[in-house]
């Protein structure tokens, strides 16, 4: 939130003629239900800002004002400033809907001291599912031999997010067709192939924690207070760790297998359709997705900018500032894919996310969990 106050004072220093309010909503839940009841109601914020995987519900009800125009007539910022992968995310039948903030990927984030007490080595890019579940091993611990684990070598939550990446690393596929889905793909040789490395970790090397283990302290929490060697999160995790965490810690790309992937995590400024000061709301995405705009926030740790210029700078790769490899997100961006752009995806990716949970902790076969889940879900797809 800090981060964003920053942004709001320094665009009132430009525009003192405007005001501005932040409205911090905890809870991407909470977030969408408020939002769909301000629309709703025709009194929304003038400004949102909206994961990829969730604009396309309000695209989709034309409560959001595409931008692309006003994008196209602007003297701050042109569509080639941004990385591609960023702005097609936020493109609903072909028009540009919201401008992207950040192009995040999902990374490991790992507690230097633990591989260096453990002697192992840190991690690298091109390393393998083995070479990851190897060194989650030796860095699971029981360090006074009463049989409970005090130190787990991983920790990543049994979500469709988590998972795509993988399934994508061994050649299958999330979906039958990004540009028009009607099912979930996740029952294919390929996907299963994934599945069974992902869900190993939990239910056949323990090397995260269980159910009861995770619901006890979360596997974030184990990581900040160096209970946790390996974490999996996008760029979001930064500001937290540089300040919670006595320890010295890094990041790393993904594990990989056939091929290397990671997904897109990515927010974007959207304007309703139903704001009543659209030129005012217009100047400040546009001023927050300037190159002074996008570097207050990345200061903070907390976005990779999708602003080229921006990403490749000093205020985003500061080398006095952790993670020392922030260069690995820039790295990663050509191997990042997205989920698709479809107005019910935030209900698929509830309803995945509990299969794969059972899957994930034992409580059914991976194989049972990955099939349940294309069933479960197809409606959803074909009811958009």
């Amino acid at each position: 939130m800090s981060a964003y106050q920053k942004l709001v004072d320094s665009f009132k220093q430009t525009h003192p003629e405007l005001q501005v309010e932040l409205i911090q909503i905890p809870g991407q839940s909470d977030y969408r239900k408020r939002l769909a009841a301000d629309i709703a109601a025709g009194d929304p914020a003038d400004v949102l800002l909206i994961n990829y995987r969730r604009f396309a519900t309000f695209a989709n009800a034309g409560a959001l004002e595409p931008l692309g125009g006003y994008l196209e007539n602007s003297k701050l910022i042109k569509e080639a400033d941004f990385y591609p992968q960023a702005m097609q995310a936020f493109k609903w039948q072909d028009e540009l809907m919201c401008i992207p903030q950040n192009i995040s990927s999902l990374v490991v984030y790992y507690n230097k001291d633990l591989f260096d007490q453990a002697g192992v080595a840190y991690p690298v890019n091109g390393w393998t599912w083995d070479d990851f579940t190897a060194a989650a091993q030796a860095l699971t611990i029981d360090s006074n031999s009463d049989g409970q684990t005090d130190q787990f070598g991983a920790g990543l939550a049994p979500e469709l997010i988590r998972i795509a990446p993988f399934i994508w690393q061994a050649g299958g596929e999330v979906v039958d067709d990004e540009s028009n889905p009607q099912a979930l793909t996740l029952a294919t040789a390929e996907a299963l192939h994934a599945a069974d490395f992902f869900f190993s970790l939990q239910t056949k090397y323990h090397v995260v924690p269980n159910l009861e283990q995770e619901t006890s302290q979360d596997s974030e929490s184990r990581f900040i207070n160096g209970q946790l060697a390996m974490f999996f999160n996008s760029r979001r995790g930064v500001p937290t760790y540089r300040r919670s965490a006595a320890f010295d810690w890094d990041v790393a790309p993904l594990p990989q297998d056939r091929e290397k992937a990671t997904i897109l995590h990515a927010d974007a400024y959207c304007m309703p359709s139903a704001s009543k000061s659209k030129n005012a709301a217009w100047t400040f995405i546009e001023f927050a997705n300037s190159p002074e705009g996008q570097a207050i926030v990345a200061e903070s740790g907390r976005t990779v900018p999708s602003l080229i210029s921006v990403a490749n700078s000093a205020a985003f790769l500061d080398p006095n500032s952790k993670p020392a490899s922030s260069q690995v997100f820039l790295d990663e961006i050509p191997y990042i894919r997205a989920f698709p752009i479809h107005p019910n995806w935030a209900e698929v990716e509830e309803i995945a996310d509990n299969e794969i949970s059972l899957g994930f902790y034992g409580q059914v076969p991976y194989y049972d969990a990955m099939s349940r889940v294309a069933n479960m879900t197809q409606e959803s797809l074909i009811g958009k």
